[in-house]
């Protein structure tokens, strides 16, 4: 099969020809892959801001495919299956985070595209308790991006807690465009900081409904319930939180994120939360596609070629891509 390779960090993705992996653990399953989205954490696998990733790695999880073979006990889902393989590719199912449905803790998981060979290939090998059916009404292609902005997304949202009228994104990209049109669904306001002087990301979000827009070091009209920062920007986070009510939530919904920098106590006073977002539980994906068959979300992406990825990858870090950059094969 035809593969996109990552050797070493900062080094270019390689074509090549590769073995096709065959299923043999249990439950494992072999996914004939039909598209896969390009996110910040791959460059940040790229660039070596993740440490210790497989090597040589076939990055990518934003899978969407169909089931070509199954291993021993694998039953969940027939050959043919349409499903989506997330960033969380397997858990140890049995330390304490664990059994507390907490999968997305486990000390012992391993991570599609980063741990595990991932969706930049004709095919890839998935767990079949950690991926998702795809509802019909999504083509591949719009559907690659809800397996990692929109999950991470939902999840943010739901950690931003209930009873949240208005809401601030720092970052509005592949996540963000997905989220706000969940949001609107449940009559929340959704107000948008990008980047000083991205008058592009501005009038997309604007186009979805956003009812205020400004840069990420602007105030916004009125403070926040809770504020999600999709950026990677550390300084962002004592932005976000003089930015929300007391009570308040900021949400730092990355994988990584530079250092934050020291900030007064007062701006924390007042009972205002700071959390982080861990990838996903499976209960996430399946409230999520469970949303999805009631919800009509759509995805604006820019399609690649396999063999164009370190294009795309280029394009995403230079701010070309407004929405998602998605591989099609």
């Amino acid at each position: 099969m035809r593969a996109m390779v990552l050797q070493c960090p900062h080094q270019p993705l390689q074509l090549l020809d590769v073995a096709i992996p065959a299923p043999t653990e249990n439950g494992q399953v072999l996914i004939q892959v039909e598209a896969c989205g390009i996110c910040r954490t791959d460059l940040h696998i790229y660039d070596g801001e993740l440490p210790h990733p497989k090597l040589p790695l076939i990055p990518g999880h934003q899978v969407i495919g169909t089931i070509a073979a199954k291993g021993p006990h694998a039953d969940r889902f027939p050959i043919g299956t349409r499903i989506g393989i997330p960033w969380l590719g397997r858990s140890c199912g049995q330390c304490p985070y664990c059994l507390a449905n907490q999968e997305n803790l486990c000390d012992n998981a391993s991570y599609t595209g980063y741990t595990l060979n991932g969706g930049f290939a004709e095919y890839c090998l998935a767990d079949e308790n950690f991926i998702f059916p795809i509802p019909s009404s999504y083509p591949s292609i719009h559907a690659a991006p809800l397996l990692c902005a929109g999950l991470i997304g939902f999840r943010s949202l739901r950690l931003a807690g209930a009873n949240v009228k208005r809401l601030g994104f720092y970052g509005f990209g592949a996540a963000a465009h997905l989220l706000i049109q969940i949001t609107r669904s449940q009559n929340q306001e959704v107000f948008a900081f990008t980047r000083k002087g991205d008058k592009e990301a501005k009038l997309f979000a604007e186009s979805l409904g956003a009812v205020w827009t400004g840069d990420s070091d602007e105030t916004p009209p009125q403070l926040l319930d809770a504020a999600l920062i999709f950026a990677s920007a550390g300084e962002l986070v004592p932005l976000a939180l003089q930015a929300v009510k007391k009570g308040g939530s900021v949400i730092c919904a990355g994988i990584h994120m530079s250092d934050i920098p020291s900030f007064p106590y007062s701006i924390l006073y007042g009972e205002r939360i700071l959390r982080s977002v861990t990838n996903l539980t499976r209960e996430d994906g399946l409230l999520f596609f469970d949303l999805l068959k009631h919800v009509k979300i759509e995805t604006k992406v820019t399609p690649y070629p396999l063999d164009k990825a370190n294009e795309a990858i280029d394009d995403l870090k230079r701010g070309k891509i407004s929405g998602s950059a998605v591989l099609t094969l």
